[in-house]
């Protein structure tokens, strides 16, 4: 018998419609995905798993006898904060081509800005022919602010490229040939030798607004900001500030706390601000449809359910 499972997002008609045909695909016999509103009352009360993509949290309260979710996202913060205390696991997508994706973006926007491309872009504009100095990736200390699996990746790419690497988490963590720094004052050590801070946490009630003054003023002045993890880990009026006295040199800004990012924000204008409209890392469908149908797959035929994130921690 083929098991109904319900999808449950908040993407556009023809976003989800992709999603679908992939993880029908996939799936096979194993399974039918079906949109949320296409499920029936019936099957929703028997539904024990839903595969969601950036939810509404309130949707999920639909199927009332869920025991976990599988989400397309990396990102879960919203459904770990929103949903009420259960026994409901929350899986998120562990993808090493997502890793992979993820580390040549880092890679991509570190040279950028390594090789001072804003100045030569500005330069064009203003037809001025003028050649900067230019520094050994060896000279160049950039900083990881998260060593999760994306974290960790994209530090390996940077060494792997020349880069003088080091890295900062909130618990201790080790890798093998990277510095590493944790807690509040490992942070602010972390940052004063910083030329390039890469921010890759997970968005928690105690990461919100972590790279905010204080943060940015323990930078090395002239250090450049590339975000690629949640909008609200930052604090826009002090990165504004630090930009605009020119403390921080230039900012990469893949993710905002508000998307899209309004067309009255300062950001769109600000001459050291690269505005991306959140693409470093994109899902990438096929990849991530086979992962899907291993642990669903798994959970059909054993119960088994795949590791959880901790709900109490945010990731």
């Amino acid at each position: 018998m083929t098991r109904l499972i319900p999808f449950v997002t908040r993407s556009s008609r023809s976003e989800a419609e992709g999603w679908l045909a992939s993880l029908n695909s996939a799936l096979g016999p194993h399974a039918e995905i079906r949109l949320l509103a296409d499920v029936s009352k019936e099957d929703r009360q028997a539904s024990e798993l839903a595969i969601v993509a950036n939810p509404d949290p309130a949707e999920l309260l639909l199927l009332p006898n869920l025991k976990w979710v599988q989400s397309l996202w990396a990102g879960i913060e919203r459904m770990a904060a929103e949903l009420p205390a259960s026994d409901l696991k929350i899986v998120r997508l562990v993808d090493p081509k997502m890793a992979q994706t993820m580390s040549e973006a880092v890679l991509a926007w570190t040279l950028y800005l390594h090789r001072d491309m804003p100045a030569y872009a500005r330069q064009q504009a203003e037809r001025r022919w003028r050649e900067h100095e230019l520094k050994l990736p060896e000279d160049q200390t950039v900083t990881l602010l998260g060593l999760g699996h994306l974290g960790a990746a994209a530090a390996q790419r940077l060494k792997d490229n020349g880069f003088t690497v080091q890295g900062w988490s909130r618990s201790e963590k080790t890798l093998d040939g990277i510095r590493t720094f944790s807690g509040e004052a490992g942070l602010k050590q972390a940052l004063t030798t910083t030329d390039i801070a890469v921010v890759l946490m997970p968005l928690t009630s105690e990461t919100r607004g972590l790279v905010g003054k204080e943060a940015l003023a323990a930078l090395k002045p002239g250090a450049s900001l590339i975000n690629f993890a949640r909008g609200p880990v930052i604090d826009d009026s002090a990165l504004l500030e630090a930009l605009d006295t020119g403390h921080v040199k230039h900012a990469v800004l893949d993710v905002f706390a508000t998307e899209p990012l309004p067309a009255d924000h300062r950001y769109w204008t600000h001459p050291s601000v690269t505005v991306l409209p959140h693409i470093s890392a994109p899902t990438i469908k096929k990849t991530a449809s086979e992962l899907v149908k291993r642990n669903v797959t798994a959970f059909l035929n054993t119960g088994e359910i795949p590791a959880a994130i901790d709900r109490n921690r945010g990731y």
